[in-house]
């Protein structure tokens, strides 16, 4: 491990906020440029600033054809391992190289150009990782939906980023059942206002899928029309790619991920961040569908020259807890990055860690966890069964990589249970109050970060400059809202208590509350509705809904809320793992008529809390929670005073 002093890490971080033009351009040499940039930071626009104006490259040369001429040709990029099928296959970046210039012909046969979109609607195989380096190559703009998303999802997002061409696959598999993709995407092609040109389909042995004629292309037939594909120069602040974060399911966010901020930051990251090497094993066990997939399964661990792991499974039932250990010991991995929902899952299955013995997992050198806040008994479990460095990172969909974490490349700090350590290079975070003034170290507030914020950030959202300054920069002028609130300690430590909105965290994944509460109300029966996050062992969270009943209606609850838990699966998808309702006479309020989500939820998480000042009626709150403890929960409940 490269261990240095905490003074080093001072030292560079201080560098990275006075300079960061020289910091960046001196991170930026480990990029290959076909021309290098004219200005490293455009401030001239804020708060849409732009890095490396100027600089053209290619993001698919340097995660992948740069390695061949480099000799690398020969060593594995991929390493796909699928338990849910038995399949473990490995492929050299020469062989890559060969799979994505091939699609990147095949997208160019179905007439995709640099700047026009492709909606990828996939599993979790290698060809997912190839279809997006393919898109990459031809300095088109891709945009991956995750499988699990509903029809009425995916929907919205094609109406948003009107792709030319759409990759699908004919299945995804879970653990006991195969899910078909080509019905939904069908679905959502005849909801859609904008219709894509063609649909490039890779048909799964598990499941064949009929094919639209005229629309529809097989993978291998595809390739077959067109001819390798070279790669395109594209310019630095061109768009790289879209994922679509939480929003409300008519207005989803489309982040925009720009090429060269994003090539730099990746690069940066691996090194001082991960301490990973080229050639070493590195596992992002998440999905292409979510930020860590794009930067930590495909684009970080190839522009670096490491081996990626793709894996289509589960951290338990595929076939047991110890599937982790056996990928970890079958194919040397040295880095794992997961959610602490997995190992809360393994933990639950496995408490004592008898898997682990099992398997030689000696290779491994750190766990890094983030996209939920890490409970310390998870983090203890792991540090004691693993004998290694457990590090939890934050970072969002927005950031594209760490807001904060414990840089292992450049020095471990002592871990801290409940914070996700100190801000990495160019993040300038403070803890701002409602008049936008900081609060004392250990005091919460609005955890913000400086502008500008480091490459590979956010630049803008698609179609959408307004919403971004207003959904991210308005209020606080001269911030970045995170989002999130928390504090920072004495020693600069970073502590992520809290959503400031109405996003909730399940498994790692965003969802909207809003969003959910959207679909209730679409019910016939329904007159009103909340939904909350209520704390879970496995899950971090789970959406909780609260439903008001028109005047009339006398039809079993049991049944209406049948209705909605299908009703939220059906549009929103089962991501959302909304199973949970109850039928309520009336929803507490403010005199404004806001509903107080946050008390019903310190309600349901059993948490202290003050009945507000401004709450309408009381009363209501002892009905709250006999509701939930209906179904329950323990619902400890606070007079108001």
């Amino acid at each position: 491990m490269s261990q240095t002093s905490a003074a080093t890490y001072d030292a560079m971080h201080a560098r990275s906020l006075s300079d960061p033009q020289g910091f960046w351009a001196d991170a930026a040499e480990q990029v290959s440029w076909i021309k290098r940039w004219d200005t490293v930071l455009d401030d001239s626009n804020p708060p849409f600033y732009r890095w490396f104006k100027g600089g053209v490259l290619n993001t698919c040369y340097n995660a992948v054809d740069r390695h061949v001429e480099q000799g690398r040709g020969d060593q594995a990029a991929i390493i796909y391992d699928s338990p849910v099928t038995g399949t473990v296959q490995t492929i050299t970046y020469r062989e890559l190289q060969d799979q994505v210039s091939r699609f990147a012909g095949a997208l160019r046969a179905q007439g995709v150009e640099k700047g026009d979109r492709v909606i990828l609607y996939m599993p979790m195989i290698p060809q997912s990782v190839v279809a997006m380096l393919a898109c990459a190559r031809l300095g088109a703009v891709h945009s991956v939906v995750f499988g699990g998303f509903a029809p009425h999802e995916l929907a919205t997002r094609i109406n948003d980023a009107a792709p030319k061409v759409i990759v699908s696959a004919s299945c995804g598999i879970e653990p006991n059942r195969v899910v078909k993709y080509k019905p939904m995407l069908d679905a959502a092609i005849e909801h859609a206002d904008h219709k894509p040109a063609a649909c490039i389909i890779f048909q799964r042995p598990q499941e064949t899928a009929s094919l639209v004629p005229g629309r529809d292309v097989e993978w291998n037939e595809a390739i077959a029309k067109g001819q390798p594909a070279e790669c395109v120069p594209v310019a630095a602040t061109d768009p790289l790619y879209i994922l679509y974060t939480s929003g409300t399911t008519g207005q989803p966010k489309g982040v925009v991920r720009d090429n060269g901020g994003h090539a730099v930051a990746l690069l940066w990251t691996m090194k001082h961040l991960y301490n990973a090497e080229p050639g070493e094993v590195y596992w992002a066990a998440s999905d292409v569908g979510w930020v860590v997939g794009h930067s930590y399964i495909c684009y970080g661990p190839l522009l670096y020259g490491c081996t990626t792991v793709v894996f289509e499974g589960k951290p338990v039932g595929t076939p047991d807890a110890g599937t982790f250990w056996r990928v970890i010991n079958q194919h040397k991995v040295r880095t794992l990055f997961t959610a602490p929902t997995a190992f809360r899952a393994i933990k639950r299955d496995d408490p004592n860690g008898e898997f682990i013995k099992k398997y030689d997992i000696s290779s491994l050198r750190a766990l890094f966890l983030a996209g939920e806040r890490s409970d310390p008994d998870t983090l203890h479990w792991a540090e004691d069964n693993l004998e290694v460095p457990v590090i939890d990172h934050w970072w969002q969909t927005e950031t594209g990589w760490a807001i904060t974490g414990n840089p292992l490349g450049v020095h471990l700090f002592p871990i801290k249970y409940g914070s996700a350590t100190r801000p990495m290079a160019g993040w300038d975070i403070r803890i701002l109050d409602a008049e936008h003034k900081e609060v004392p170290r250990g005091d919460t507030g609005a955890i913000c970060a400086k502008l500008p914020l480091p490459p590979g950030t956010f630049p803008t959202l698609w179609n959408a400059e307004e919403r971004f300054v207003k959904s991210y920069m308005a209020d606080y002028p001269g911030y970045y809202q995170t989002g999130d609130a928390g504090f920072i300690d004495d020693d600069g430590y970073v502590y992520i208590m809290a959503r400031t909105d109405d996003i909730i965290n399940v498994a790692g994944h965003r969802l909207s509350t809003g969003a959910m509460e959207e679909v209730l109300s679409s019910h016939k029966d329904v007159a009103e509705c909340a939904v909350i996050g209520v704390a879970d062992d496995l899950k971090g969270q789970v959406p909780l809904g609260f439903l008001c009943l028109k005047a009339g209606v006398t039809r079993s609850h049991d049944e209406i809320v049948k209705e909605v838990v299908a009703l939220v699966r059906e549009q929103i998808g089962p991501v959302a793992d909304f199973k949970r309702a109850v039928v309520v006479d009336r929803l507490p309020k403010t005199r404004s008529g806001k509903i107080l989500r946050g008390t019903m939820q310190k309600i349901a998480d059993n948490a202290e809390h003050k009945v507000p000042a401004t709450i309408d009626d009381p009363g209501i709150l002892p009905e709250i929670a006999e509701a939930l403890k209906s179904l329950g929960y323990a619902a400890k409940y606070d007079q108001a005073e």
